[in-house]
């Protein structure tokens, strides 16, 4: 799947990045690099919830609990 993002420089240093595509969807890094691996892992994460949502409607919680 390829999507577009949209690539901001961040005030304080760094950059951020929004998916269009999905709304909510956003990342940051400090380096161009880092930015790229958090928006896929943010994009990764935002369909998941998506498709949870999906699957169970809008009216349950979805948490992850690590045992």
């Amino acid at each position: 799947m390829k999507l577009k993002i949209v690539v901001h420089k961040a005030e304080e240093g760094g950059f951020w990045a929004e998916v269009p595509a999905i709304k909510g969807c956003f990342s940051q890094g400090e380096t161009m690099e880092e930015l790229l691996e958090n928006i896929k892992e943010a994009i990764e994460g935002c369909l998941e919830v998506r498709e949870d949502l999906q699957k169970y409607g809008r009216d349950v919680q979805i948490l992850e609990v690590a045992v």
